[in-house]
């Protein structure tokens, strides 16, 4: 299961956090934060990508899986029912589907779009446990949700609009047809 997702800029500012398993007091959570920085950040880049870490508020033989990308650390504490190479690829997915999303992504755009970040990471991962793999999918929901708002933002003030239009501008063909 994963425990928590941690992205840290190279100073050690929070630019994402989202823990899966609950940290009590805020004083708590700034712990952590500092704690998983530190032992990220110590490591060279020429190190491997995962590290069992030490984080008592989580337990222990907790594994700290990350990757470093120009400024940012993303980090994913795990327990040891998951997959390093799962991680690490799940990582991939993420960051690929936040430089699709913002073209070219950056610090500012986390800090700015935080609203949309956590949209892209409740794609891709749900209370600790891995909804979406595929690149494909993610962006086609994310595509999708986007439509969604930008049509909200145009409709007009009726509010009148069937199921089957909102599908048919989603893009599905398909109509399931309830029996009731």
């Amino acid at each position: 299961m994963i425990k928590g997702i941690i992205i840290i800029n190279n100073h050690g500012k929070p630019r994402l956090v989202k823990f899966y398993q609950s940290v009590e007091s805020e004083a708590l959570q700034q712990s952590v934060i500092r704690r998983v920085f530190q032992q990220v950040a110590a490591r060279p880049d020429s190190f491997c990508n995962y590290l069992e870490g030490l984080v008592p508020e989580w337990g222990d033989n907790i594994k700290l899986i990350y990757r470093h990308y120009a400024t940012l650390y993303f980090v994913f504490a795990v327990d040891q029912q998951e997959s390093d190479l799962g991680i690490l690829d799940l990582i991939q997915v993420f960051v690929e589907a936040l430089d699709k999303c913002f073209e070219n992504v950056c610090e500012l755009d986390l800090i700015f779009h935080s609203d949309r970040v956590h949209y892209i990471l409740d794609e891709i991962v749900m209370g600790g446990m891995v909804l979406e793999t595929n690149i494909h999918a993610v962006l086609q929901s994310i595509k999708d949700q986007g439509k969604m708002h930008q049509d909200s933002l145009t409709q007009n003030t009726t509010g009148n609009e069937s199921a089957s239009s909102i599908q048919n501008r989603l893009g599905g063909q398909d109509t399931f047809q309830y029996n009731w």
